[in-house]
């Protein structure tokens, strides 16, 4: 172990995968704490005492042969940055205590036979679908899957303008047939009363439309003036 700079670290370098990329440290820092067990044949439980090493800043436990729950004492790293507990055997629930994790920014429980709602508070509301995929048991958002007993989405109504479009159609042809019954039935009374006219038939209406003739000749005639002729003497 070397120090320089007020820092100590280790002359080994080592490959390990944070946040889902390998990366290559060199020269690792002691204050560094990160466990990497991933791509092994591991079986069995995950240990609930790991949630003692509170100065844990990574966690990959990815592509191994893991099996039951993931422990709920996860929630006491506080300063975990990075979880990835991908393509395992793991069942049960997400564990609520995972909402506490502040400074965790990359989380990969996909691949696994998790079952039930994610938790959506605080820190786990802020990771995508990739974080949870492959859970066919897992529901309620982000993925697509709703949960039991979660409220439906109401059907939407009718297109309001497909309605509208409806109605002006609908209306556009009422006054179409309305003109048309109008203009049919001015024809219908002028033939009518043309040829009641000419048939004399009724009497009275001739009648009467003789006498309104009489009547505007009579006041179109000009009155005369009398004119006085005065003998001369």
């Amino acid at each position: 172990m070397r120090q320089q700079a007020g820092k100590e670290f280790y002359e080994a370098s080592v490959n390990v995968i944070m946040k889902g990329k390998e990366i290559r440290l060199e020269r690792i820092l002691t204050i560094f704490t990160t466990i990497d067990l991933s791509l092994n044949s591991f079986q069995g439980n995950i240990p609930s005492v790991i949630g003692n090493l509170h100065s844990l800043i990574g966690l990959n436990l990815s592509h191994n042969h893991l099996t039951g729950s993931i422990p709920s004492t996860l929630g006491n790293l506080t300063n975990l940055e990075w979880l990835d507990l991908s393509s395992n055997k793991l069942s049960g629930s997400v564990p609520r205590e995972l909402v506490d994790l502040s400074f965790l920014e990359y989380l990969n429980l996909s691949n696994n036979q998790l079952t039930g709602p994610i938790p959506q508070d605080k820190q786990l509301s802020t990771f995508t679908s990739d974080s949870f995929d492959g859970n066919l048991g897992l529901c309620g958002t982000p993925l697509r899957n709703t949960c039991p007993g979660d409220a439906q989405p109401p059907t939407p109504p009718p297109s309001f303008f497909r309605e509208d479009s409806t109605r002006e159609h609908g209306s556009g042809f009422d006054r179409k047939a309305v003109g048309i019954g109008y203009a049919s039935g001015i024809v219908i009374g002028i033939s009518i009363a043309y040829i009641s006219c000419e048939t004399r038939r009724p009497k009275w209406l001739v009648g009467k439309v003789r006498s309104m003739e009489r009547r505007a000749k009579l006041m179109k005639k000009p009155k005369q003036k009398a004119i006085k002729f005065h003998g001369g003497q």
